[in-house]
């Protein structure tokens, strides 16, 4: 499948004009089919989270050896078919609507007169019959009262079919172009690189293509470096490529200094008629040092038990190039963002980062940060969003909570559980201590709080906030005084 599509975009560089409506449908059929088969890899996933009561991201790496449920097939049954006896109301039907959906939106691609040289498969109109001979819809044909170890392989059996209709569907796309009908006056020098971007120690490298020439010929390919266009008059002081009989010639320069760095040359080849034309190219690239970042986005320290968010970027590099490591905790992607997410389990002092990158095929270590490592601070107790000063009696009673809130320099979504406190109460002389397993104000503590005066004060002491270590922490008191 590769190959083709690697062949079907040199068509493609060599005459954009004539090849680009069918390198567009060609990309597209490919867009269809990663997103059909993403779309039967999540089902997948979710009916053997759901059989195995386990989660999506669990179910991902399981095999059907590892399934326990092998021979379940109630909740597959009802994940299917659902409530209805046809199926209507579950994701079969859903799975055969796309599948339709997916095979019409191939079959668009195609040109109509081409049609009858194209055979997608993935029908699902039937007949189907079941084993008394009495006829079913697709939907209960293949999954009612089907075990978990047979519907994977009849969705793996999808995906097949559709890979195998792509590649129907993006062969004819490409037998479609009129190879033949290349002539050597449309001949075109195009450059191909690996890589517009290289680092210095490096070795920038492209492909050159040369189009529609006599094969048992070799073309001559002239260069030189540092200019936009080379003129056919000055090939004597140029480079000449060693090429053999073929398409493509690689060009490379090894990276020592930074900077852009251009080059131009052209390709001279003769016609079928043994006339010689010139066909020129350029191109140019970026050498640069290794230029490495990482950062904490909050703050710069990794906290104890929340989801700390870092940016890690390395100029020219993309993010799925990137290879990092952490020497405590976990490191994995932010799916909601380009940032990483850091979570560092009690115990550590300090973290440090390392990151590698994957530079065409080869793993090159890049740099490497250190963090601190520190407890969540404590947070500050509070009762109607107030931890000072003077408070209604009604808003106190309304309010009914102590809540743990966060210092405003603390810049995490994250808030510690208060656990337990103590309500202490003066009338006179006497000092009345009222207890509270949780972070609610009991109902003899609301009683009391009635019977207070104007400018009494109402302490609540000896609170136990909960981090996210699973440590309860004692946090300052809070002193109110009623209004």
């Amino acid at each position: 499948m590769q190959d083709i599509y690697s062949n079907f975009e040199k068509n493609y560089q060599l005459n954009q004009v004539k090849v680009k409506s069918f390198w567009e449908k060609a990309k597209e059929a490919k867009l269809l089919s990663r997103e059909m088969v993403k779309y039967i890899n999540y089902i997948r996933n979710e009916l053997i989270s759901k059989t195995e009561g386990i989660s999506i991201d669990s179910a991902k790496n399981i095999s059907v050896k590892e399934i326990r449920k092998k021979d379940n097939y109630t909740i597959p049954t009802n994940y299917f078919i659902g409530n209805l006896d046809d199926g209507s109301d579950g994701v079969a039907k859903e799975l055969k609507d796309k599948i339709n959906e997916y095979r019409q939106e191939m079959l668009k691609l195609v040109d109509p007169k081409n049609l009858d040289n194209v055979n997608l498969g993935l029908t699902t109109e039937g007949p189907y019959y079941n084993n008394d001979g009495k006829e079913q819809n697709w939907e209960t044909h293949f999954f009612y009262n089907t075990i978990i170890a047979a519907d994977i392989p009849i969705l793996n059996k999808i995906i097949s079919d559709i890979y195998n209709a792509e590649f129907d569907v993006v062969n004819l796309l490409h037998k479609s172009i009129g190879q033949g009908d290349f002539k050597f006056d449309r001949i075109e020098a195009k450059v191909l690189p690996k890589s517009d971007f290289v680092f210095i120690g490096d070795e920038y490298t492209a492909e050159i293509i040369v189009a529609a020439y006599d094969t048992t010929q070799s073309p001559e390919i002239y260069y030189s470096k540092n200019i936009d266009y080379l003129p056919v008059t000055q090939y004597k002081q140029a480079t000449l490529l060693d090429s053999k009989t073929g398409k493509k010639v690689i060009i490379s320069f090894s990276a020592k200094s930074e900077g852009i760095k251009k080059y131009a040359g052209f390709v001279r080849a003769k016609t079928g008629t043994g006339i010689v034309n010139d066909y020129h190219f350029n191109s140019e690239y970026v050498v640069a040092k290794p230029s490495c970042t990482i950062s904490a986005k909050k703050m710069n320290v990794f906290y104890i038990g929340v989801n700390n968010p870092v940016s890690i970027s390395i100029s020219g590099i993309p993010k799925e190039n990137l290879i990092p490591s952490i020497s405590c905790g976990t490191l994995k992607p932010d799916t909601f963002s380009n940032d990483w997410i850091v979570n560092i389990p009690p115990g550590f002092t300090e973290a440090i980062i390392n990151i590698s990158a994957n530079i065409n095929g080869v793993i090159k270590e890049l740099g490497v940060k250190e963090f601190r490592v520190k407890r969540l601070p404590n947070p500050v107790a509070t009762i109607a969003n107030k931890n000072s000063g003077i408070i209604d009696r009604e808003i106190m009673i309304a309010a009914g909570v102590i809540s743990p809130k966060m210092p405003s320099d603390f810049e995490f979504d994250h808030s510690f559980v208060i656990s337990s406190f103590t309500m202490t109460i003066q009338r006179g002389f006497k000092v009345y201590h009222f207890n509270s397993s949780n972070s609610y104000l009991t109902d003899e503590m609301i009683e009391q709080i009635k019977r207070t005066n104007r400018g009494q004060n109402i302490v609540f002491e000896n609170i136990v906030a909960r981090d996210p270590d699973g440590i309860d922490r004692t946090i300052s008191p809070l002193v109110l005084t009623i209004n």
